[in-house]
């Protein structure tokens, strides 16, 4: 089969490797679609001490399944499934009480298990035991499927928010997991949402999808515009869906008493220490949380929600390459030219 294989730091290698073999406890994929996330961007530059090269990265994928062995009852030869990146290890508290991407251990495809930037993929005893491994209907085409992974820690993320009917919801950050977080915030009883974004082209791109205001953060005042826009109360939620310490700021000083924050997006290295007026939390009373990740409930939601149309992707998959160009692939998503690039190892 044909893979790529991360060598080394910034070095991806296509190469012919034998076909993975399973066991009596495994299953083979045959991988359809899968999209390049911005973390795969940071193991190729900068790595992950749980990615030991040469390893296969790549974890929001969909294929159907080929072989399996004697022992598995979890999937079945051609069952058409999505696979997420989150595996429990099924034996911490955290795994038992359903928090496996909070694990010590913190297994996941594309990391310690070989990942989807190849034809074929195995999905070992623990990811069919523990792991995100959920079918997908006939209907649902494998590149919508893909893309379950990233909506299923969009849910997440909008679970510990303690999102609800009515409530007001500020997203900062349009790409893509800000796009399906407008659809996502709609599906769970919006009141009304509120979209920041500082590039004008990404901007134009998420009015498809339909908030009820948008806000280019570049040429308007961001917290005095979202304030203005909730009656002088302040946002119930705010997602902050960029790599942007500037926009955890604003989230916390814009936020409604009471309210929820979800400092969503993560900070690359190096980025200076967030600076909060902690009184303003106090007397707002409101609560300031992250999130990472998710668990295999998220990911079957995920598949529900994109089954139903609830959450559309389409919109986003802006660039197709085969699994032969994915150094292009990887140059187009590195350079934020489109929105999701999807790799596709058949084509």
């Amino acid at each position: 089969m044909l893979a790529a294989v991360l060598e080394e730091l910034g070095r991806l290698e296509l190469r012919e490797l034998p076909e993975p073999e399973i066991d009596d406890d495994s299953a083979l994929l045959r991988v359809e679609a899968v999209s390049i996330c911005g973390s795969d961007v940071r193991i190729l530059h900068h790595g992950n001490p749980r990615v030991k090269p040469p390893a296969i990265i790549g974890h929001e994928a969909a294929g159907v399944v080929v072989k399996v062995g004697k022992n598995v009852t979890r999937v079945k030869e051609g069952d058409r499934v999505a696979i997420g990146a989150d595996v429990p290890c099924g034996q911490c508290r955290w795994c038992r009480n359903g928090l496996g991407n909070n694990c010590a251990i913190n297994y996941a495809v594309g990391y310690q298990i070989p990942g989807a930037f190849a034809q074929y993929m195995k999905l070992p005893k623990l990811l069919l035991d523990e792991g995100p491994v959920t079918r997908i209907p006939d209907s649902m085409d494998f590149e919508t499927a893909a893309l379950a992974e990233p909506l299923a820690c969009a849910i997440n993320g909008m679970e510990l928010v303690n999102m609800g009917l009515g409530k007001s919801v500020v997203i900062i950050g349009l790409g893509p997991i800000g796009c399906m977080l407008i659809d996502l915030a709609r599906a769970m009883g919006a009141s009304k949402v509120i979209a920041v974004q500082r590039s004008k082209a990404r901007l134009e791109l998420a009015r498809f999808y339909g908030a009820d205001v948008y806000i280019c953060s570049e040429e308007e005042d961001v917290v005095a515009r979202c304030v203005e826009e909730t009656g002088g109360e302040g946002p119930d939620i705010v997602i902050t869906a960029s790599a942007s310490v500037e926009a955890h700021e604003q989230a916390i000083e814009m936020v409604a008493h009471r309210g929820y924050v979800n400092l969503f997006g993560g900070l690359p290295k190096g980025t200076r220490p967030m600076s909060v007026y902690s009184n303003t939390i106090h007397y707002k009373e409101c609560f300031v949380t992250g999130s990472h990740g998710s668990v295999p409930r998220h990911h079957e939601l995920a598949v529900h929600l994109l089954a139903q149309g609830r959450v559309r992707v389409a919109p986003l998959i802006t660039h197709r390459f085969p699994l032969s160009q994915i150094h292009r692939a990887f140059e187009v998503m590195q350079n934020r030219e489109g929105m999701k690039v999807m790799v596709l190892p058949h084509a």
